[in-house]
């Protein structure tokens, strides 16, 4: 198959895995295809079905894509929620601030790597803050954190505690204090 007949297939997430394999081990030496592997398997995941196309495949794709020198492949293997656990560490590291935003925002991401992210760049902690595994100690430390997107992400974080989303009630940002309200009405109804 052609390259752009093979870009064209990637397109298609009912694609067989085996088949993205397979194109992807032709086509590893070019950013375009590997790239676009990396979107195909990030369009079968939803932050809603979670284990929708988990497979030992993806994994093992996961894997190969994570040391790809393209940032927005990289980026994709951050945020699937098929990661394997190890890799996930292996981008914690990353030289780019947006893969580790992302490595920041999975749930699967171990405690050990979001303690770090705490006095990493604004982006990251942004994605930190969003994050429901990130520990309640450092959400207490981000909801003072001197951006508002920050603090709005916390105030939205369903791990937030109650007494955490009250203090936000007096947040000088009126996004950050309706947010908070919202994630109290919430946990009220449940």
């Amino acid at each position: 198959m052609k390259k752009e007949e093979v870009l064209d297939a990637l397109d298609n997430t009912e694609l067989d895995m085996a088949t993205v394999d397979e194109y992807y081990e032709t086509f590893k030496d070019d950013t375009d295809v590997v790239a676009m592997v990396a979107m195909n398997l990030s369009r079968r995941t939803s932050v809603y079905e979670r284990d929708r196309e988990k497979s030992e495949l993806m994994e093992r794709l996961l894997v190969k894509l994570s040391d790809a020198s393209d940032m927005g492949t990289r980026w994709a293997v951050a945020k699937n929620p098929h990661t394997p656990v190890a890799i996930l560490e292996k981008l914690a590291k990353d030289e780019v601030n947006l893969v580790r935003a992302l490595v920041a925002t999975n749930p699967l991401t171990p405690q050990s790597c979001l303690v770090k992210f705490f006095s990493d760049e604004k982006i990251v902690r942004d994605g930190l803050s969003g994050n429901p595994a990130t520990p309640e100690k450092y959400l207490k430390l981000l909801s003072a954190d001197s951006d508002k997107m920050v603090r709005m992400r916390v105030a939205e974080n369903p791990a937030t505690p109650k007494e955490v989303l009250r203090k936000l009630l007096d947040d000088g940002d009126e996004n950050v204090k309706k947010a908070a309200e919202v994630m109290l009405r919430k946990s009220v109804e449940t």
